[in-house]
């Protein structure tokens, strides 16, 4: 069956394995802030997120995506019928826009600086699906899926801050925390646009019903 998470994650492989073979393709696509600062190759907001550094990079993000995307695509469809496809799509590519946006202002004049992967929208996606569906249990890193979502949300992205902070790892846990809260914000915003489903209510209600309260 034709779905949009498939459909990108399709994409997202195969340019990622076309660009671990072209290094031309990554230096096209990746995120690099003066080139769109100086050269207006504003594009790169959205092709860094189809390519990744590595086999392990793109496995990652990869399964990720797949774990969360599908159930996600299913409940925009639920929600907003027809819209609800086109809507998850834009909540995707957005995500890669808005994500990297505090890291484009703060690195748009340094030719050292570059980014890329899915990671950001990958987020969104995640946080999407945990709003959604609180109580969901999922695991950090070593530790199974045991956490309920509502407690895993708010100890990633402040191991996300954290981080970001510390440095020194290559890694742009600023477009993480971004994608994330981009996720949820977008999420609310569209059931705002299109009402018929309170995603805070049904939240709390979710999150009260599994505290007993």
């Amino acid at each position: 069956m034709y779905t949009i998470t498939l459909t990108l994650l399709v994409i997202t492989v195969a340019l990622s394995l076309f660009g671990f073979a072209n290094k031309k393709v990554i230096n096209d696509f990746i995120f690099y802030p003066p080139a769109i600062n100086k050269d207006n190759e504003w594009w790169r907001f959205i092709t860094n997120g189809f390519i990744h550094a590595d086999l392990g990079h793109l496995a990652f993000n990869m399964f990720s995506f797949y774990m969360f995307g599908d159930f996600v695509e299913k409940y925009f469809i639920v929600l907003f019928n027809e819209k609800g496809k086109a809507l998850y799509l834009a909540m995707y590519l957005t995500a890669l826009i808005v994500c990297l946006i505090p890291t484009y202002i703060m690195q748009r004049n340094n030719k050292h600086y570059r980014s890329l992967g899915a990671s950001g929208a990958v987020s969104a996606v995640v946080f999407a699906g945990v709003f959604l569906d609180p109580t969901i249990k999922i695991g950090l890193f070593i530790i199974p899926p045991i956490i309920p979502g509502f407690i895993f949300g708010p100890l990633y992205l402040l191991m996300t801050i954290y981080m970001s902070k510390r440095g020194g790892d290559n890694i742009n846990h600023s477009a993480h925390f971004w994608g994330s809260v981009w996720g949820v914000g977008f999420l609310i915003l569209a059931c705002k646009i299109f009402p018929g489903f309170d995603p805070i209510q049904n939240f709390v209600s979710q999150v009260s019903a599994y505290l007993h309260l």
